[in-house]
């Protein structure tokens, strides 16, 4: 059996993979381990998205929580970042999210925040793991007064519509913009307060019924919001994932303005109003070679890191940074939360169009994408770790690196969380990458199989 922790958190299909017996475990091992050298009753904050799903696994996670001793505050649909903040605002001791984020509606995850609203580090995931593959041994679990208590505060929400307002306190008048919720957690939060600061604001996707999440909408399905942008004659789309921490923009021709897009617009803001920290962004090895050139240009600092929002985050952290992310759309502004956080992001990039009185298309054309094929071969989950291992594939891969080398380059990894190998091409003809990308995922999976 491979870790049970992901990129992410705890991620399968709720009731077959993660299970109410697992979500248990979890509350429980999670409020045991990130509290138990404290000396009051401890707290935990629990959020979800907007999953049908995500009620029942709340409810066994929030028992497994209580039987430990700790108290639990259900704060109901909030987008992860939200959960971050107010683990941080109301000094609880920890956070957790129920969300499987962009991924289908049938999938749910479980992630934990510490009392600062950071992602665990692997050593304090570990630690859960191994308490659950113990079965909770040498845990005297209490009695009596002893149990923890469920508190209900659906309230909450407004308090990060808050936040974020004085984050970003961007007029935002005579902007008319369309903004894709994905049936997800952010359908209350981003429109309340896009509306709030003065949009002329045009929300879809902003009726989740537990089934429809991330469902052709959001930010892994543009066409319909593309579509809408140009229809609406707005200045620009945003598209959130289901748990809202992921952002991707659409400009008013109707073009896709990805997560490399965005951190060059702001950063370039940032640098030329001497806020972007060591004049450094740090990004992972998915990021486009167009996002390297156009630092180059303009003298940002580029850092790098293996792929998965936490890692660009620990580097930030670790090196003074507060600016980073990836292609997808995860975007930390560290100096304002400690996750990426699609409102806040779209919130920046916003104000660099009131201030600069641009267009995003003409913002966004400050860095050109350089071609790139991305196609996921289907794999057991067990043996996506493993794809070097198999003599075939790691010859067809030194192959490829061989042909582009120098005009191109092939990046391939195994998925944080699904059973897949990404494989990622970047060179000058896009027909041939595609083509060289497809026929690669299809050798994996068919070898892997």
């Amino acid at each position: 059996m491979g870790r049970m922790f992901g990129t992410d958190g705890v991620r399968g299909v709720a009731g077959s993979e993660l299970t109410i017996e697992l979500a248990t475990y979890l509350g429980q091992a999670g409020a045991y381990v990130l509290t138990k050298e404290k000396e009051h009753q401890p707290t935990l904050i629990v959020g979800c998205d907007t999953r049908i799903s995500g009620g029942m696994l709340a409810n066994a996670l929030m028992a497994g929580i209580c039987s430990v001793g700790a108290n639990a505050i259900y704060v109901g649909v909030l987008p992860t970042p939200a959960v971050a903040y107010l683990t941080r605002r109301h000094k609880v001791d920890a956070g957790v999210v129920i969300s499987a984020s962009h991924n289908p509606m049938e999938f749910n995850g479980i992630k934990f925040f510490n009392g600062d609203g950071y992602k665990l580090s692997d050593e304090l995931e570990d630690e859960i793991e191994a308490m659950i593959k113990n079965h909770m041994k040498d845990v005297k679990f209490p009695i009596g007064s002893g149990v923890g208590r469920v508190e209900y505060r659906l309230d909450i929400r407004d308090e990060y519509v808050k936040f974020i307002k004085k984050c970003v306190p961007v007029d935002l008048q005579g902007l008319r913009i369309v903004v894709d919720c994905a049936e997800g957690a952010s359908y209350y939060t981003s429109v309340k307060a896009l509306r709030e600061l003065g949009a002329d604001l045009i929300p879809i996707h902003i009726r989740p019924d537990g089934t429809n999440i991330n469902a052709n909408c959001g930010s892994t399905h543009m066409d319909e919001l593309r579509a809408r942008v140009v229809y609406e004659k707005a200045d620009i789309g945003i598209a959130f994932d289901g748990d809202a921490d992921r952002v991707l923009a659409v400009d008013e021709t109707g073009a896709v303005v990805d997560g490399d897009q965005l951190m060059a617009i702001c950063g370039n803001y940032m640098k030329q109003n001497h806020t972007l920290k060591k004049d450094t962004i740090v990004v992972t090895v998915m990021s486009n070679l167009g996002f390297d050139v156009m630092c180059g240009k303009t003298g940002i600092h580029v850092e790098k890191t293996k792929v998965g929002d936490r890692y660009v985050l620990e580097h930030m952290r670790e090196n003074g940074y507060n600016l980073g992310g990836e292609q997808s759309g995860h975007i930390i502004f560290l100096d304002e939360n400690t996750t990426g956080d699609g409102l806040l992001s779209a919130l920046h990039v916003l104000q660099v169009m009131v201030d600069t009185k641009k267009k995003l298309s003409e913002l966004a054309s400050v860095m050109e994408i350089y071609p790139q094929a991305l196609v996921n071969a289907k794999v057991p989950n067990h043996k996506k770790e493993h794809y070097m291992e198999y003599t075939e594939i790691a010859e067809a891969i030194t192959a490829l690196e061989e042909k582009f080398h120098g005009e191109g380059r092939v990046l391939i990894r195994p998925s944080g969380t699904e059973p897949l190998v990404r494989v990622m091409i970047e060179g000058k003809d896009q027909n041939e990458i595609e083509e060289e990308a497809a026929k690669l995922a299809e050798l994996i999976t068919k070898i892997m199989l």
